[in-house]
């Protein structure tokens, strides 16, 4: 009896260290800055050549809660709009190191592939390869069912909104970070999926490569 109590402790301890391994934490956000929103709306440009510098855990936590963070802790309200507050978005972040999941009421970064897929995302992106210079991506996806069962057929319009409004607020912190930014919307949806693993509900949306801009002059 003792061995088998034994061994399920062993067990639980496994699973609750491979459960905190699988997640990172986020510094906590800044809330002022030096930029004002102003200068950034004055300051941003599509930018598509970058620095291979990786960027900071700082500046990764900056920029995600800028485009989905929890700004009411009480009411679990988000940096962006919603209908109905239903926040139908999920993000993901590609870097050198892998894939990541944001989960913003936690203000962590669930990994999910332990592997570079950025080519990959530049080849879906029909080889777009500032894409893979980039040393950061970010992929906005949308589950439209969540909206849809509430709003029906004006669900799709609500969350390509939700879509833009999150992906306006990413350049606009990159511009206040001292970093370049651009939109892709064109890629093959199913090979983005595929490159990373994303479960069949979160269609991918946007894809905004963030880094360093590489003056070209």
């Amino acid at each position: 009896m003792q061995k088998k109590v034994f061994a399920l402790l062993l067990s639980l301890l496994f699973f609750v260290g491979y459960a905190m391994a699988k997640t990172i934490d986020l510094p906590q956000p800044k809330t002022k800055g030096k930029v004002s929103v102003e200068e950034a709306i004055k300051l941003r440009r599509s930018e598509r050549s970058f620095y291979s510098t990786p960027l900071t855990k700082e500046q990764i936590a900056q920029l995600l809660w800028a485009c989905q963070g929890i700004t009411d802790p009480q009411w679990e309200f988000r940096s962006v709009p919603s209908a109905g507050a239903i926040y139908p978005l999920e993000i993901y972040v590609a870097d050198r190191n892998g894939v990541y999941h944001y989960l913003p009421v936690k203000n962590k970064l669930e990994i999910m592939i332990s592997e570079d897929k950025r080519s990959s995302i530049s080849r879906a992106a029909l080889t777009q390869t500032f894409i893979e210079d980039a040393p950061l991506c970010i992929i906005i996806t949308g589950s439209f069912k969540k909206t849809r069962d509430k709003y029906g057929i004006r669900a799709e319009r609500y969350v390509f909104l939700e879509a833009g409004h999150a992906a306006e607020n990413i350049h606009l912190q990159a511009v206040a970070l001292g970093l370049g930014s651009v939109s892709v919307g064109t890629f093959w949806d199913d090979v983005i999926s595929s490159a990373l693993d994303l479960p069949p509900q979160n269609e991918p949306l946007y894809i905004i490569p963030i880094g360093y801009i590489k003056n070209e002059k």
